[in-house]
């Protein structure tokens, strides 16, 4: 491929820029089937996935390069087309380096300092530490006032993050929350995907994680539902040691906060809301009850927070587990992938079962 691209001048440098194409640009995206008869067969190992015959490497390459050389020629524009995919594959990689390259000089483990609006905790041991990815950094300013300053870290995370699902490589390390993200937690990037077994791009390890607990605090609505999911995808594509470990967790504020003279309660959903009321009201049936709805943790006051959803004694934490990996994988690929067809199907097949949609 590279001597039919230097022989018709297909590789457009750009300036100062130096292309390198390799195999692995070249196979990207690229499938091809070889049928090969061999009479005495002879596979290594247990699986049989690798042909021992080594007569025959050498007759498939000739016969496969003498192929393509000829299909190429005959459809120049194929050609070319493959070439510029091989081109983009390289860009990519290279400024995916890049992009790693600069999350390493960020690394705390390498020496220099956490993000800027990352507030850690003062506690070193990471069986004890908690970090708090907060939506906004109005929620972030109130639950950096009413965390405990021991052993709860807070990182704000400003808008929604890069949908891992889509982007590449070198883009999703660009982004600065991702940045963030990885340069707090001082384990790396990148891990070993259960569902393909095979590693991501980066070097993540896992003892070098520096918080055990992962929280993602987000609004309960519409918008934080969303910024979740990205999280989740992030966390499930680049690193799931996170959460084939056990430390991915995930907070849930209150939706209402009744109160009626001095007592008050707290409801995560209506239906909640309605039973507690309907109890409140026998106990009580002639004060007034008062409902406050929340429509994002910024709402609530540093002690409101704490109280209700990062207290460890008092708090809901939903650890986030997977039993299925091919199943919980085809779901990221179909919700939050390129194809829309998938996230089609799935909106006309459960919306039906939207009651109350917070927009």
């Amino acid at each position: 491929m590279n001597n039919h691209a230097a022989k018709n001048n297909l590789i457009k440098a750009k300036k100062n820029e130096k292309i390198n194409l390799s195999g692995e640009d070249f196979r990207e995206g690229l499938t091809a089937i070889i049928s090969v008869k061999v009479q005495e067969p002879q596979f290594e190992g247990q699986t049989k996935t690798k042909l021992g015959n080594g007569d025959v490497k050498g007759l498939v390459d000739a016969a496969v390069y003498e192929g393509i050389l000829d299909f190429l020629e005959q459809n120049p524009s194929i050609g070319r087309r493959v070439i510029e995919k091989a081109l983009l594959a390289s860009r990519s990689r290279s400024a995916a380096r890049k992009a790693r390259e600069l999350i390493r000089r960020k690394s705390a483990l390498g020496g220099s300092s956490l993000p800027g609006k990352l507030a850690d905790c003062s506690n070193r041991d990471p069986a004890f530490s908690e970090l708090y990815l907060v939506e906004g950094d109005s929620a972030g300013g109130s639950a950096k006032q009413g965390r405990d300053r021991r052993t709860q870290a807070i990182l704000p995370l400003r808008g929604k993050v890069i949908n891992s699902e889509k982007a590449r490589i070198d883009k999703l390390l660009s982004n600065n929350e991702v940045q963030s993200i990885i340069t707090a937690l001082g384990a790396g990037f990148g891990g070993t995907d259960e569902d393909t077994g095979e590693r991501s791009a980066g070097d993540f390890n896992i003892e070098k994680l520096r918080y055990h607990k992962i929280i993602i605090m987000t609004d309960a609505d519409v918008d934080g539902s969303h910024i979740r999911t990205l999280l989740l995808t992030f966390f499930f594509r680049k690193m799931p040691e996170v959460i084939y470990n056990g430390n991915l967790y995930l907070a849930l504020p209150p939706l209402y906060r009744l109160h009626q003279g001095k007592k008050e309660f707290y409801v995560y959903d209506d239906n909640e809301r309605e039973l507690t009321m309907e109890r409140m009201k026998k106990d009580n049936k002639t004060t007034k009850i008062g409902v406050q709805r929340y429509k994002g943790l910024g709402e609530m006051n540093p002690g409101q927070l704490w109280e209700t959803t990062m207290d460890p004694e008092r708090r809901t934490l939903m650890q986030i587990t997977v039993e299925d990996a091919a199943k919980a994988a085809e779901t990221f690929q179909d919700l939050m992938g390129h194809d829309v067809e998938p996230r089609r199907t799935f909106i006309e097949k459960n919306a039906k079962f939207v009651v109350n949609l917070d927009v």
